[in-house]
């Protein structure tokens, strides 16, 4: 599957609206184009209502995809780095660039939890305040934390200060921008 695919759902699907968030459902047998797959999740535009939408990997189904598959586990047993690599599978569903690569992922901590395993929280921004995608993406930040065993408790919190600006993008991500 390649970005500008066009295809038709198979099925009624919940969707979040772009960028504000919204719930909503997208009927089947409607027309979308596939713009984005990075993360296990997918950005769709739907010309039937100008707009783009954001379906979740576990219904690929509606859109004649797959469902991606998990992530695997550390196969080193470093924690800290197999959180950083969850992170980096989570997307702005309008930016091809994960957030860790846009400089949205302030601060990583680790800590022993109470009766083992290991309690993570991460502080994270958005590229804007006011966008309603950002519960989305700090919701799948922390589901995607909390599947690494060993790990027991996850916090995504955002936060606005420092404000995020483009000088935080990873030399990667520039280059994935075209602004190198």
């Amino acid at each position: 599957m390649s970005a500008g695919t066009t295809t038709t759902t198979t099925r009624d699907v919940e969707v979040s609206r772009i960028p504000s968030g919204e719930k909503i459902t997208i009927p089947a047998e409607t027309q979308v184009v596939i713009t984005q797959a990075l993360g296990g999740s997918f950005t769709v535009l739907v010309p039937s209502q100008a707009g783009l939408y954001r379906i979740e990997g576990q219904d690929a189904d509606a859109i004649g995809q797959d469902q991606p598959a998990e992530l695997a586990q550390p196969a080193d047993g470093n924690l800290e780095t197999a959180v950083w690599d969850q992170l980096k599978t989570c997307y702005d569903p309008e930016i091809p660039v994960n957030i860790v690569d846009l400089g949205l992922v302030y601060s990583l901590d680790l800590k022993t939890a109470e009766g083992g395993g290991s309690s993570v929280t991460v502080q994270m921004t958005l590229t804007a305040p006011g966008c309603g995608m950002g519960p989305i993406i700090a919701s799948e930040a922390r589901q995607k934390v909390l599947s690494l065993d060993g790990v027991t408790d996850a916090n995504v919190e955002l936060v606005w200060d420092p404000p995020w600006s483009p000088e935080r993008i990873s030399e990667e991500g520039r280059q994935k921008l075209g602004m190198v």
